[in-house]
C-alpha cells in the first residue's frame, strides 16, 4: 500500500510539474507577457488626411429619397442656423456633418415613424470648394479648390510671391467645427530651397493662406537713398 502510495504522489507532481512548465508558453501564446502597446505621445505628428469629405453649410440643398416610401420624398435646404426641417419628422441640425452622416441621421430622426428606413440623400447645390490667398501673393483673392491642391500650388495659383514676401513663416488658417480655427506656419522658404516637399500641407476647403510682408521691405521706405547702389538681401 505505501509503495502504492509513494507511486501515486510521484505521479502527482510530475504532472504539476509539467503543468507550471507549460504555464509559461501558454502566458506567451495568449499575449499575457507580451510587451504592452505604448500609448501614441499626444504630441506625435498624425498623418493628414488626404481627401476629407465635404461637410454641409448653410444654403447647401439635399434632395431626400425613399425607395420604399416616396411619400416622404422631399428636397431641403440647410438654413442659416445649420438645421433643415424633414416633413413629419421635424428639425434636424445638419450642418458640418458629412453625407453619409447625415443619412444616418435622417434614418435615426424618421425610425420613430418608419421601420428600419430606407434612405437615400443626394447633395444637389452647394458652395464650391474654395481657398483664399492674402497678403504677399501676386494676386490675392478667393480661388476654386479643384482636387488635392498644396500650399506650394496655391500661392502659384495666386501669382506666386511678391518681393515684399516673408515666405519662411506662411500662415495657414483653418476652420474646425463648433467655431474653432487651427492656425499653422510653414516654412516654404526653406523647403523650396531643399527641393524637399514633404512637408507641403494639404488644403481643406474654406482655407485662408496669408503671406506677411517681409521686416525689410515695412522699414526700406524710410532708408535714405544712397544712390551707391547698395543691395541688402531680402529676409
Amino acid at each position: 500500500m505505501n509503495a502504492r502510495w509513494f507511486l501515486s504522489f510521484e505521479l502527482t507532481l510530475l504532472s504539476l510539474a509539467a503543468l507550471f512548465a507549460c504555464a509559461p508558453a501558454a502566458r506567451a501564446q495568449s499575449g499575457d507577457d507580451a510587451p504592452a502597446k505604448q500609448a501614441v505621445p499626444a504630441d506625435q505628428p498624425v498623418l493628414e488626411k488626404r481627401a476629407p469629405r465635404y461637410q454641409l453649410r448653410s444654403s447647401d440643398v439635399l434632395k431626400i429619397s425613399f425607395p420604399i416610401t416616396p411619400e416622404f420624398d422631399q428636397t431641403v435646404t440647410v438654413q442659416p442656423d445649420g438645421y433643415i426641417t424633414l416633413r413629419g419628422a421635424g428639425d434636424l441640425y445638419v450642418e458640418e456633418l458629412t453625407v453619409p452622416q447625415v443619412i444616418e441621421a435622417i434614418q435615426r430622426a424618421y425610425s420613430r415613424v418608419l421601420h428600419d428606413p430606407i434612405i437615400d440623400v443626394l447633395l444637389t447645390d452647394f458652395e464650391k470648394p474654395y481657398f483664399i490667398a492674402g497678403g504677399q501673393v501676386s494676386k490675392p483673392g478667393k480661388y476654386d479648390l479643384r482636387g488635392d491642391t498644396t500650399v506650394a500650388e496655391a500661392v502659384e495659383i495666386a501669382g506666386g510671391f511678391t518681393e515684399k514676401s516673408k515666405h519662411s513663416k506662411v500662415v495657414i488658417y483653418r476652420r474646425l467645427p463648433n467655431g474653432w480655427q487651427e492656425v499653422s506656419q510653414l516654412d516654404m522658404k526653406k523647403m523650396l530651397s531643399r527641393n524637399d516637399l514633404t512637408e507641403d500641407v494639404h488644403l481643406h476647403p474654406g482655407d485662408l493662406i496669408y503671406v506677411p510682408q517681409n521686416d525689410l521691405s515695412k522699414i526700406k521706405s524710410f532708408i535714405p537713398s544712397t544712390g551707391l547702389g547698395m543691395s541688402i538681401p531680402v529676409m
